[in-house]
C-alpha cells in the first residue's frame, strides 16, 4: 500500500520474476521528500534482497489519485537507472507494462526510456 499523504498521489508497482513469482512495491513518501521511495524502486530493491538469484521478467506500474486510476505513467528517471541496473544485473531485458485506466503500453526494455543510461562501463 501506498504511503502518500502528502501528494495523493498513489503508485503501485510489481516485479514479475523469472520463476513467475511476483513481488509487489508502493510508493512511500517522507516530509523530507527526497527521503521518499517511488514504487517501481520499492518492488525491484525488494525482489533484489528476497530473491538475488532470480531474473527480473517484468515490472508493472499503474497510478491512483483520489480513488481513481490514472491514465498510465512512465517511471522518473532515478527508477529508469534502476531498471537498467537490474537488467545489467541479470543480463536481459525486463518487459516494462505501464497501466493506465482504459490502456496500458508494454516497453520491451530500460533502453527504450533511459537511451544513454549510466553504468558500470561508465565508471
Amino acid at each position: 500500500r501506498a504511503y502518500a499523504p502528502y501528494s495523493g498521489f498513489h503508485v503501485g508497482a510489481a516485479v514479475e520474476l523469472a520463476d513467475g513469482r511476483l513481488v509487489p512495491g508502493s510508493n512511500q513518501e517522507n516530509a523530507a521528500y527526497p527521503s521518499g521511495l517511488c514504487a517501481e524502486r520499492t518492488a525491484l530493491f525488494t525482489a533484489g534482497a528476497q530473491y538475488p538469484d532470480v531474473a527480473v521478467r517484468a515490472l508493472y506500474v499503474v497510478a491512483m489519485k483520489d480513488g481513481v486510476v490514472q491514465d498510465k505513467i512512465s517511471p522518473c528517471g532515478g527508477c529508469r537507472q534502476v531498471i537498467s541496473e537490474v537488467e545489467h544485473r541479470y543480463g536481459q531485458s525486463i518487459r516494462i507494462y505501464l497501466c493506465g485506466r482504459t490502456e496500458y503500453c508494454c516497453v520491451e526494455s530500460a533502453e527504450a526510456l533511459l537511451p544513454l543510461s549510466f553504468g558500470s562501463k561508465d565508471l
